[in-house]
């Protein structure tokens, strides 16, 4: 049997050499291409990704017969074109390398053509109305910026979806675009501030990533689980997360096991893993990778929420990534950590005491306010989905309105430079523990402000409205688009200014003065904040469905088209898509409420009220009966005739929504009429769950599935 290079690394070599051999062991690195390519085409190839050039076909060959050879090494028997459909999953179909030939034998084959383009069925997958049945071809084409790896006997090469008509029917297209898009105008902006070495900057993102485990044994017994990711019905446990005793506690060994064997796995094919812990409530925990190009960061999370599901189950678990698989206790998010990397080691997001390069900081730093000012209501469209309108808004999760923290001393620095000060610099304070055998610690510019949605914590920007489940591809095309149109704008004034100097002071105090509104410093749950927001002028989108519309609006629309990014067919049928995705999800969850109630959870409150019905006649014909069984008797029977009639409330809602056409009232109506019956729905049954015993109740409760792992 063939020792495959992952098992030889766990056998031979002191443990600190297995583990940095371990990492990219999968990944056709810079390590794997010296060994299976030619220098001149290795040189060319690295050329590519460095500076974005296009690659020399003549080369094509050459790169393709070493990545075969490279993935057959590793134990690959087969490759597929891996992409990201607009379905919120990845994609790809399997080819053997193996081909016969006319003589009866075979060979290993791996052509240009077959690692440049696939031709997958665009119009099974989700098009927007851009692909029809009778339309199906499409187009895959290799992205060599982000690198193959093998997985499960399989070469995977990431790659670009399109349509036979050119359109974008995946994440990784427009956010390619918009990083083109940021990379000529962070370009242009730098130059007119005298920077000569950068050439080339790139968003990097550091996604970090929220979920929740549980018994997989229990999960098998729970269809709300299995279908929908979350529960649907559950009431509350005796003991949630008051105690605030999971957060950065002890890791179970179970779960332990399981993290370890994430990380290699994650390791093996070069995501850079670097924290777990547990998160605030019970069997939620955290993982997060360090920063990376956006477009690797993105393919290394969705590998990442792949592997989170694969391992749990061999493990005897069940990963839940939904936004809020759990009523009353946190939900899970994504933490989008956004900064701009130069190739000559800048972070332009990085304050600095040389008072030039703050200058430089601030006016990137204005940019970004006013991106968000004027494009909120994209950021707020690209985490809006069916799972975040349970979430936002409590347990840690932020509201709907976007706004941007910066701390008290980042504001006034701004304010001060919007004053005409020269250039405040990043001033370094120190934290004294007054404990004399503990070092002085280098403070960081602000506190954290965990209700923001936008918040600076140092070096960055961290978006924490993004859903567990999500794609973090379109919240990073709004961010890339955005500033790149904030910073042309910036370049059109500094090119025509006789002193930039001057100018740069009044763009600073513009931004200040015409999209200060953003900045938020307080609690963003507060009702006060709400109102306060409303009277600014800010977008307060409460649902997912007003989101959505943010796509279509002209003036987004004709953002994403200056700049390349999505055109307006692009962006009315990416609007489409989102409302489906969320009709289609709430109708599922309506249809599994249905049928577990009318399955178990009717049956199993009628049986439990025939055996207290029995007892009280017993005791009745004994001449004795205590008031509280019969007080008993008489709420589960009134939660009886209640779960009923709304349980065909609930059936003749879902009936009507059936008849609905048009995608956009059909979405509104699953959010304002299918959602409130299902609400009432679920405070009946858990009412019932509170009086049934246990081992009548016929699905695990909220304290089995948290607090077994």
């Amino acid at each position: 049997m063939k020792v495959t290079k992952l098992q030889s690394i766990k056998k031979t070599g002191s443990y600190a050499q297995r583990l940095t051999e371990l990492y990219g062991a999968k990944v056709f690195s810079d390590r794997a291409m010296r060994k299976y390519l030619a220098p001149e085409v290795f040189t060319s190839l690295k050329r590519t990704l460095r500076e974005g050039c296009p690659l020399d076909p003549a080369l094509a060959q050459a790169i393709a017969e070493g990545m075969k050879d490279w993935a057959i090494d590793q134990g690959a028997t087969h490759y597929t074109h891996w992409f990201q459909p607009l379905s919120n999953i990845t994609a790809g179909k399997h080819d053997a390398f193996l081909e016969p030939t006319s003589d009866g034998e075979s060979i290993l084959k791996f052509s240009p053509k077959a690692l440049f383009k696939g031709e997958p069925d665009a119009s099974s997958f989700p098009s927007g109305g851009l692909r029809a049945t009778f339309e199906a071809r499409g187009y895959t084409t290799w992205d060599p910026t982000s690198p193959a790896f093998v997985r499960d006997g399989t070469l995977y090469i990431p790659t670009a979806f399109c349509a036979y008509t050119g359109e974008a029917l995946d994440q990784k297209t427009p956010l390619l675009r918009s990083m083109e898009a940021i990379n000529t105008q962070s370009l242009r902006l730098l130059r007119l501030l005298g920077n000569t070495t950068t050439h080339r900057v790139l968003p990097t993102v550091g996604a970090e990533q929220e979920y929740f485990l549980i018994d997989r044994a229990l999960y098998e017994q729970r269809l709300d689980l299995k279908i929908c990711g979350r529960t649907l019905l559950g009431a509350r446990p005796p003991k949630g997360q008051e105690l605030d005793d999971h957060y950065c506690g002890r890791i179970r060994l179970r779960v332990s096991d399981f993290m370890h064997a994430l990380d290699e796995q994650l390791w093996a094919l070069g995501v850079p893993a670097k924290t777990k812990h547990n998160e605030a409530a019970p069997a939620q925990h955290e993982l997060a990778p360090m920063f990376d190009s956006v477009n690797i960061a993105c393919d290394h999370n969705q590998l990442t929420m792949e592997l989170l599901r694969v391992i749990a189950k061999q493990k005897g678990l069940a990963c839940l990534l939904h936004e809020k698989p759990f009523a009353d206790i946190n939900g899970s998010g994504k933490h989008n950590n956004y900064s701009l990397s130069t190739d000559d080691g800048q972070n332009l997001l990085s304050p600095s005491t040389d008072p030039v390069q703050n200058r430089q900081f601030l006016l990137v730093l204005a940019a970004f306010i006013q991106a968000v000012d004027q494009y909120g209501d994209l950021l707020r469209a690209s985490a809006a989905c069916a799972g975040n309108d349970y979430r936002l808004g409590g347990n840690e999760a932020p509201p709907t309105i976007i706004s941007i923290f910066l701390g008290e001393r980042l504001t006034e620095s701004l304010l001060e430079a919007a004053k005409g000060s020269t250039s405040p610099t990043h001033q370094i304070q120190l934290l004294n523990t007054g404990v004399s055998t503990l070092p002085d610690l280098e403070k960081d510019d602000s506190d954290r402000n965990r209700t923001s949605p936008l918040a600076f914590t140092g070096n960055k920007f961290e978006f924490r409205m993004l859903g567990s489940s999500q794609s973090i591809a379109l919240t990073n095309v709004v961010l890339n688009t955005a500033l790149a149109e904030v910073f042309s704008r910036f370049s059109d004034r500094l090119e025509q200014a006789a002193d930039r100097d001057a100018e740069i002071g009044a763009i600073i105090a513009e931004v200040v003065a015409a999209h200060g509104r953003v900045i938020y410093n307080g609690n963003n749950y507060s009702h006060v904040w709400v109102e306060e927001a409303k009277r600014r002028g800010l977008p307060v989108l409460s649902s997912s469905i007003e989101a959505f519309d943010s796509l279509i609006a002209p003036k987004n629309i004709a953002l994403f088209e200056k700049h390349g990014v999505l055109s307006a067919v692009e962006c009315h049928s990416r609007h489409e898509i989102m409302l489906e995705n969320y009709t289609k999800l709430i109708n599922i969850e309506a249809a599994t409420m249905i049928e577990m109630v009318r399955r178990q959870i009717q049956p199993a409150v009628m049986h439990y009220a025939g055996r207290i019905a029995h007892t009280v006649n017993e005791m009745r014909t004994a001449g004795s009966c205590s008031d509280s069984i019969v007080r008993i008797l008489e709420t589960l029977t009134a939660l009886t005739d209640q779960i009923d009639s709304e349980l065909n409330a609930l059936r003749e809602a879902y009936a009507r929504s059936q008849s609905l056409e048009d995608v956009h009232e059909h979405a509104e109506y699953m959010y304002h009429t299918i959602r409130r019956c299902m609400g009432s729905l679920r405070t009946s049954c858990d009412a019932a769950e509170r009086i049934v015993d246990s081992e009548s109740w016929p699905i695990p409760t909220y304290t089995d599935l948290l607090l077994r792992v």
